[in-house]
């Protein structure tokens, strides 16, 4: 796929990083290059553009789960209008940074010290995913004599469109479903400890498709509308999820413009006089910042395939592993080489780039074509943002952790742990 160029500070801290790593001619033992790279300057211009661009009604939350970086929880707080976290550990992060901003608690499975936890530490709504989990609430609310803002989670009976991930419209451990919605709301209205603000549906993940994704939100709003008629509900809030997706081939990436242009007329066709209505994307939003650099520390051919080995893999990120695609990457080309004999290296060839575990597993990309690579060159994973380091098995065989390196114009405020 075509890339975008790297910013000019991420390509000085990679020529810094060479410079440390490398070019060593003396008896010093160099170590390889292996980096996280967060450019927090472009994910702050990208992410106020889209809130700008939102209509009236709408507000961008962050979904934390996509990268739990605290420097770029940081740099999201003044920008977004709060967080989605999936655990008590993600809101823990999010406090640590941020002692106010609104929080939303979802995702399945939410256990009863969690939630209690997350209520002491101010949640503004929690996305109820069951029966069970809305009754284990009451208790806790009643116990705080709190009342406890909801939105349901429903899994709509539908059958949705495809993307990379479907959450809804078929048999899933997520939300309720549609049909057992009235026993459901006919248990909110009972309580006082609990207050029903709308609903949340999230039911496609990773769509790169923005004509479906905007007929999908009409779904959202005419069953909210159904269901507001039919239960006798105030509606204060609609979180139709994130899912906007990042393309990592040839495809085109999410069309944030067209997205727009049809939100507005699905507004216009369902309106929300006095509701808000949320989008809480992850990947859409921090993807593009990162970049995953690695060195090539070896270069062989096996059974007439070339293989690049590099100081790093899918221990530092597992992305394209889970996935199963080819991540999409440039070579770095450096030029000094410090060993006395001949550089290994291939041109006009594919390869497939490999990390330094004991498994046939560690690949980033097979048989993709380099015009030139050698040992020594820098590879760089380009939307290596969301879901790279927090997903992967980091300390398996017991490998050193890249760096994590972050590219601003003025240094964080505040220094946070790693």
């Amino acid at each position: 796929m075509r890339l975008s160029p790297l910013s000019r500070g991420v390509s000085q801290r990679l020529a810094e990083l060479c410079e440390v790593n490398g070019d060593a001619r003396s008896d010093d033992i160099r170590e390889p290059v292996c980096a996280y790279l967060y450019d927090l300057d472009a994910l702050a211009s990208h992410v106020e553009s889209l809130v700008t661009s939102l209509p009236s009604p709408c507000r961008l939350f962050y979904a934390v789960k996509a990268n739990p970086d605290r420097r770029i929880i940081a740099g999201l707080a003044p920008l977004v209008a709060g967080f989605e976290a999936a655990s008590i550990g993600e809101i823990r992060i999010i406090r640590e940074v941020c002692e106010s901003c609104p929080i939303i608690f979802g995702g399945p499975g939410k256990k009863d010290a969690e939630i209690e936890e997350a209520l002491r530490l101010g949640v503004s709504r929690i996305h109820v995913e069951s029966l069970h989990e809305l009754r284990r609430l009451q208790l806790i609310a009643e116990r705080r004599r709190q009342v406890v803002p909801i939105l349901l989670r429903v899994n709509l009976h539908d059958e949705l469109p495809e993307a990379t991930v479907t959450m809804a419209g078929r048999a899933t451990q997520f939300g309720i479903d549609e049909e057992q919605l009235p026993a459901v709301v006919e248990e909110v209205k009972r309580s006082s400890a609990v207050r029903l603000d709308g609903f949340h549906m999230h039911s496609i993940s990773n769509n790169l498709d923005a004509h479906l994704h905007a007929r999908l939100v009409a779904t959202y709003l005419t069953r909210v509308h159904d269901w507001a008629q039919r239960f006798d509900l105030d509606i204060r809030c609609v979180d139709a999820g994130g899912g906007f997706g990042v393309s990592y081939d040839e495809r085109p990436d999410f069309d944030w413009s067209v997205f727009l242009s049809e939100l507005s007329q699905v507004l216009a066709d369902n309106p929300l006089p006095e509701a808000t209505l949320i989008f809480e994307p992850g990947r859409f939003l921090s993807a593009f910042c990162g970049y995953y650099a690695v060195e090539v520390i070896d270069i062989k051919t096996s059974h007439g395939r070339h293989y690049a080995i590099v100081r790093g893999g899918t221990h530092h990120f597992r992305l394209p592993a889970s996935w199963k695609h080819d991540h999409p990457f440039e070579v770095i080309a450096r030029h000094d080489w410090p060993y006395p004999f001949a550089r290994p290296g291939l041109e006009a060839q594919r390869v497939t780039l490999v990390g330094e575990l004991c498994t046939p597993k560690d690949v980033l990309a097979a048989e993709v074509e380099v015009a030139r690579l050698r040992v020594g060159d820098l590879l760089v994973f380009h939307r290596a943002g969301a879901y790279g380091w927090t997903i992967s098995h980091h300390d398996f065989l017991g490998h050193p952790h890249p760096l994590h390196l972050y590219i601003e114009r003025r240094s964080a405020d505040k220094e946070f742990a790693t």
